[in-house]
């Protein structure tokens, strides 16, 4: 029996708009069966997520998502079936989650500049949990008032990568998030490779530092990446020897990201990253 899985989605706890318990309710009513949340440098969800999971006999996978810097480019790695009390781990998280506040100010700051007043206040509308304050709130507010069509616009005029309101900052070694998800018995995965817009060399050694310390997976299957960079991927997987992940990235009903429960499965010859976690339920 195949199972419906999705492994990589965001809560109110960081930058989703649906609650812990209603991300997994939605999950629910759209036949996910195997569910992780990936909150942006969080745990505080899991605990409430995976109550709800259960009452709803969904199979729940405690997560995150460790923001990186890389070769002076922000990564994310998400680590899966992590122990959410590590010490390490929420001592490494805390660490990303201090420099989010400077950052913030910062862009607001230079969104002003841009002609966007009030940017910052405007984005705290749509934080709940303040200490993540992020480049999706700000965007947020400035689709909301008519200043960009779409998210995405947002990023591509303003907030993405080397874009006039992004402040760039120093997150988490590669090695030191590896490090911590290991040491609190979680999977490390690169999520979304097609974002980063690496060249084939530096993607190589991408992938062969990762696994050189310890990672284990590349998400294949993802809200982020096209049916072309599906098959992309599932060759990297293949050739780099990486066990294959897939997760939506769902943050929002309408963020134009797949919604919950709506991508295809892994091609079959991947070896998935829940390799050995379901061998009961899948009997």
């Amino acid at each position: 029996m195949s199972l419906c899985i999705d492994l990589h989605t965001h809560s109110t706890a960081s930058d989703g708009t649906l609650a812990p318990a209603a991300l997994v309710e939605r999950a629910h009513a759209r036949g996910v069966q195997v569910l992780a949340l990936t909150d942006h440098d969080e745990t505080l969800g899991l605990a409430e997520a995976d109550a709800r999971a259960r009452e709803l006999d969904i199979i729940f996978v405690p997560g995150v998502e460790v923001s990186v810097t890389w070769e002076q480019r922000t990564l994310h790695i998400v680590g899966l079936g992590i122990d959410p009390g590590h010490e390490a781990l929420n001592q490494g998280l805390a660490s990303i989650r201090a420099g989010r506040g400077t950052r913030a100010q910062e862009m607001a700051r230079r969104l002003e500049k841009l002609g966007f007043a009030d940017a910052y206040e405007g984005a705290l509308q749509f934080v709940s949990n303040p200490a993540l304050i992020s480049r999706t709130h700000f965007a947020r507010f400035l689709v909301q008032q008519g200043h960009c069509p779409n998210m995405q616009k947002v990023f591509d005029r303003f907030l993405g990568d080397g874009k006039p309101a992004d402040v760039p900052v120093q997150w988490a070694a590669l090695e030191d998030a590896v490090g911590w998800i290991r040491a609190a018995g979680g999977r490390a995965v690169i999520a979304h490779p097609g974002r980063y817009r690496l060249g084939s060399r530096q993607a190589t050694r991408l992938y062969r530092q990762f696994r050189a310390i310890g990672g284990c997976s590349i998400e294949v299957i993802t809200g982020s990446h096209s049916p072309t960079q599906f098959l992309t991927y599932a060759r990297v997987a293949r050739s780099h020897g990486f066990r294959a992940s897939l997760g939506s990235d769902f943050h929002a009903v309408d963020d134009g990201r797949r919604d919950l429960g709506e991508l295809p499965a892994l091609p079959a010859d991947l070896v998935p990253v829940w390799e050995g976690w379901f061998e009961d339920e899948q009997a």
